[in-house]
């Protein structure tokens, strides 16, 4: 698929997989927290934004912690969401991607967080739903932290 044509606006928000891990399972310590950000989001008409990658991070984190059955509720609520998108890395965000963790191979950043941080500079946004500190050392904001 490609990736998305629309342009970022300054009340987007990022959504890593420990955003949509805290949403999701609410036994998890951040859920309150990002059930409140959600809400808020929903009255001032803020947008998420999130990657195919990070879909697949979370998709095979909810597994791994025995939460299969919250995997339909992650796709129906993300692919029905007029508030969330999903931008697609192709060719050139694995590029810059690799070219990002290459770069800065001293950090103990995924290849998911480095295309993350590649998507977020383009699109220009600064705040994730998040409880990752490397967002913060990457430069952004992370909203669950």
């Amino acid at each position: 698929m490609k990736k998305s044509t629309k342009s970022s606006t300054s009340t987007e928000t990022f959504v890593d997989t420990s955003g949509f891990f805290a949403l999701l399972a609410e036994r998890d310590p951040a859920h309150e927290r990002a059930t409140e950000i959600l809400a808020r989001a929903a009255r001032t008409r803020a947008r998420f934004v999130t990657t195919d990658y990070v879909l697949d991070e979370t998709v095979t984190l909810l597994k791994a912690r025995g939460l299969s059955h919250l995997v339909e509720a992650l796709f129906e609520a993300v692919f029905t969401s007029s508030a969330c998108r999903v931008e697609w890395m192709d060719s050139s965000r694995f590029e810059q991607a690799r070219q990002f963790v290459i770069k800065h191979g001293d950090q103990p950043w995924s290849f998911t967080d480095c295309s993350s941080f590649c998507v977020m500079h383009e699109l220009k946004l600064r705040e994730a739903l998040t409880t990752d500190i490397h967002f913060r050392h990457a430069g952004f904001e992370p909203l669950l932290v």
